[in-house]
């Protein structure tokens, strides 16, 4: 299957929880199209590392970060650093996110808050914080990657759903607040996308779930990047506010 050819090559991409699953695929896209991407993660350093030895000769253009979105103070630090050594930084991909499963009348309040934290919290202070950056170039794109399940509330993932769309409407919020400044907000929303973020789903579930995508398939992490690359590009300039469903016709 051919690519779309996209040029990124003067500028920087981050792409939080930009080693592994989708995120990985989102940076390894950019990379081929001549970004710099700075791709950042949490706690798995041995998947980080093996990213980066992946890259083959893009990776002197693949900067790895570890630290908590959800930490503000963390945020800051980190977009010190960016300010310092990535002045062409203009796309941030908000990828971070985590599942903490659970009915919710058995759901720990921790496990609530946590997913809540990374998810909505960690997208608001990347967010926050690049526009401040984004709006001395009067230009930049906020991608944020939500899910089916904020429509649809599956069950099990009352916690999960929240966050993911209190993303919506926060990038609807937002995109309505930064436009006049060249600054476009919009969001990505894969279904079932065949990586190890759902490799602990029950098999019956996953049955039920291939059952109700009428091309009949998981995705790929490729398909979802396809999308994010095209929305961050000029290509993209009047869509704003919007979410684009990657999700074979959930």
């Amino acid at each position: 299957m051919s690519r779309a050819s996209f040029d990124y090559s003067s500028q920087t991409i981050v792409v939080t929880g930009g080693t592994r699953g989708i995120g990985r695929a989102i940076s390894r896209r950019f990379l081929d199209a001549g970004a710099t991407v700075v791709a950042t993660y949490t706690a798995n350093r041995d998947a980080a590392d093996e990213f980066k030895t992946s890259a083959g000769p893009a990776a002197d253009r693949l900067h790895l970060r570890k630290f908590e979105v959800e930490d503000y103070a963390q945020a800051k630090a980190f977009y010190a650093y960016l300010e310092k050594e990535h002045k062409h930084f203009t796309v941030l991909i908000n990828n971070s996110g985590i599942r903490r499963d659970s009915v919710l009348a058995m759901m720990p309040l921790d496990d609530w808050q946590k997913v809540l934290d990374v998810n909505l919290t960690g997208a608001f202070n990347m967010s926050k914080l690049a526009v401040l950056m984004f709006m001395a170039n009067r230009y930049g794109r906020i991608i944020t990657i939500t899910s089916p399940s904020g429509r649809f509330g599956f069950e099990g993932q009352a916690n999960y759903a929240a966050s993911k769309a209190g993303l919506v409407a926060m990038t609807r919020s937002l995109s309505k607040e930064v436009a006049s400044r060249g600054i476009t907000v919009n969001c990505v929303s894969p279904g079932l996308i065949d990586t190890d973020f759902i490799a602990d789903l029950p098999d019956k579930l996953r049955k039920e779930y291939l059952a109700a995508i009428p091309l009949k398939r998981f995705g790929t992490p490729d398909e979802v990047a396809a999308s994010v690359l095209f929305l961050a590009s000029r290509d993209a300039d009047y869509i704003t506010g919007s979410v684009l469903s990657v999700d074979g016709g959930m």
